[in-house]
């Protein structure tokens, strides 16, 4: 996916999550978020939309911390994240394409991976806040759904800092059902993942389901579609692969 595409769907996710966030009310639950309240969600993602801004606009080269979110609530509070929001697109919109600044995952460009880490972090909050409202979630792009499940096990996941692991080496297959070569192989042991987009050998668990319910499942959001072989791998993903704020 190019940028301008990343930076469009962050938009509209933004957006998506600020309506969510207006009608469930700041101190409605967050049901994928377990003790987290729809404040908690505001303020932690309009934070990180700031921290990601500083870093194109400003061009920080190394790691910086994140400045503490206002003790808003209410109308305030959603007003503050729709700024930080806008702030963002803006940025990214506005960037040299050979902009320089930290990074924390591959990616072609600094400028490429901030518009496509932040196009995910704000979809999965979005599905957050719209979990809050307890009606459906709105639909994601099958290509884009993709991309945040390649993200997820060949980027996230092959950090040392993982904690996906298994004491005798596994295998896992994740399939998107609805997409032409969307499967991965991921090869666990007591070191980091290993994995590898095709279906390489045999695995002792499948996770696989449309791309749009497969993506969110992954980031822990709702259940796997499908589960074939081995449910403990399936349960072990649930257990160890959480990607939190540090």
């Amino acid at each position: 996916m190019k940028t301008a595409a990343y930076v469009e769907i962050l938009d509209r996710e933004g957006a998506l999550l600020a309506e969510a966030a207006e009608t469930a009310g700041s101190d409605a639950e967050v049901p994928t978020c377990p003790g987290w309240r729809v404040r908690d969600l505001l303020r932690h993602t309009g934070m990180v939309h700031r921290w990601a801004t500083a870093f194109v606009a400003e061009g920080h080269t190394g790691p910086r911390r994140a400045d503490d979110p206002p003790a808003l609530d209410g109308a305030r509070l959603v007003s503050w994240f729709r700024d930080g929001h806008a702030r963002l697109v803006d940025t990214l919109t506005g960037a040299a394409p050979e902009v320089r600044c930290w990074q924390f995952l591959p990616a072609p460009s600094p400028l490429a991976f901030w518009a496509r880490r932040q196009a995910h972090e704000t979809t999965v909050h979005r599905l957050d806040a719209e979990s809050a409202c307890g009606g459906g979630a709105t639909g994601i792009g099958v290509d884009f759904a993709v991309d945040g499940i390649d993200e997820l096990l060949c980027a996230f996941h092959a950090r040392p800092k993982s904690a996906v692991r298994t004491e005798e080496p596994r295998t896992l297959r994740v399939r998107a059902t609805d997409a032409a070569d969307a499967v991965w192989t991921v090869r666990l042991s007591a070191q980091p993942p290993v994995r590898v987009r095709e279906a390489a050998g045999t695995a002792d668990c499948e996770l696989s389901g449309p791309a749009a319910h497969l993506y969110p499942a992954l980031w822990n959001r709702r259940p796997f579609p499908e589960v074939t072989g081995d449910g403990s791998l399936a349960a072990l993903w649930r257990e160890r692969s959480g990607v939190t704020w540090s």
